[in-house]
């Protein structure tokens, strides 16, 4: 079954934003720094910046990751629940 996520209101530029927002949200909540999550996901800093100002897409391996880092649902991150 195929969603039509236009039709409910929504477009891949707002979904970043808030899977960006969330991420920072989680991120703070956990005590790390932009820069501390960028180490552990061997990457540079304004890179993993890119994740939460909803430039870059996370894959599913780099979601999983940063919601086990961060202790929270992957739903939480893409929206799905509060």
């Amino acid at each position: 079954m195929s969603t039509n996520y236009t039709e409910k209101g929504y477009n891949k530029i707002m979904l970043k934003k808030e899977v960006g927002q969330r991420l920072k949200e989680s991120r703070v909540a956990a005590g790390y720094t932009q820069k501390q999550v960028a180490e552990k996901m061997n990457v540079r800093q304004p890179y993993y910046a890119r994740y939460e100002s909803g430039v870059h897409e996370l894959d599913y391996e780099k979601l999983v990751f940063l919601c086990k880092l961060f202790d929270v649902s992957s739903d939480y991150i893409l929206g799905l629940e509060e």
